[in-house]
């Protein structure tokens, strides 16, 4: 059995990818904003099980591919079952991304959620843009965690007593400065992508907004409760003695992780399927032209 992270975290990218956008909103990046007319060759960095193939193949025009590169196994395998019977010349590849080489031979380059784990992210960029030809695209969907930190909101609840911005600000920060990983790659990679020699760069923020309504039908109310905790909405911190230990390590100060634990404790304990929330994932939309 593999012994890949992500190999092993296949129900949760099944159950939260749905929260981030809107069918509607992707038509419109495709046909509105990227203007894609004609057939494409798509390859699809850390693709994972082809969550954007599935969303995007649909919309673009007939006769585009989709290549998806993933360094787990039953990651790929999970993909080559999914797109068996549906109607799209699709290719999956088990890949070791950090170590490949690349040149031209794609149109377009996309990674989803991707970049915040890789420990060079600006190294990664530039090897999708390796990958596509001139006048291609590269376009990156990452998170910008400080911001998805902002938007939540739980009825009844000041949102400063299980959320706090500043902590979690240094936290970020810190793990980045620790292991070189940053779950706010997405607001930067605009700058990145235009040092980096790309034209027209342009930056978009996911549309959706999950209401968990307590007017809801009983069906979409338990689907969409079961994603956020998926999600890790309101989940139960570890023990106080082993969440001060991490947390320190990570760089905050006793105080601070005491701080956090009492947070996420009091979350956990006032979050739950009767719950009134929103949450807007605020994950960034960044592409921008090849040019030689």
């Amino acid at each position: 059995m593999s012994d890949y992270y992500w190999d092993k975290q296949i129900e949760y990218l099944r159950k939260t990818r749905w929260l981030y956008y809107n069918d509607d909103y992707l038509d419109f990046l495709v046909k509105g904003v990227w203007k894609i007319d004609k057939p494409v060759n798509i390859i699809d960095y850390g693709c994972g099980y082809g969550f954007l193939g599935l969303k995007l193949l649909p919309l673009l025009p007939e006769g585009s591919t989709y290549t998806g590169i993933d360094k787990g196994t039953d990651l790929i395998n999970r993909a080559k079952e999914i797109f068996l019977n549906l109607p799209y010349p699709t290719e999956f590849k088990v890949v070791d991304i950090e170590e490949m080489d690349s040149q031209p031979m794609y149109d377009i380059a996309i990674c989803h959620a991707f970049l915040l784990h890789m420990t060079d992210s600006r190294k990664i960029v530039q090897k999708m843009i390796d990958h596509v030809f001139d006048n291609g695209k590269v376009i990156c969907f990452e998170p910008h965690w400080i911001a998805n930190s902002s938007n939540y909101y739980v009825d009844s609840l000041d949102q400063s007593q299980y959320i706090r911005l500043g902590i979690l600000q240094k936290l970020f920060e810190e793990d980045s400065r620790l292991n070189g990983k940053d779950g706010n790659i997405g607001i930067q990679l605009p700058i990145i992508l235009s040092q980096l020699g790309l034209d027209n760069v342009e930056c978009r923020v996911s549309d959706r907004v999950n209401f968990l309504d307590q007017n809801m039908d009983l069906k979409n109310k338990e689907k969409l409760f079961d994603s956020l905790r998926e999600e890790g909405l309101g989940k139960e911190p570890e023990c106080l003695k082993d969440t001060l230990n991490n947390l320190m390590n990570r760089g905050l100060t006793h105080q601070e992780a005491s701080d956090q634990h009492e947070a996420e404790l009091l979350f956990s304990r006032e979050f739950g399927p009767q719950s009134w929330l929103t949450y807007a994932p605020n994950m960034k939309i960044s592409f921008g032209t090849v040019k030689r």
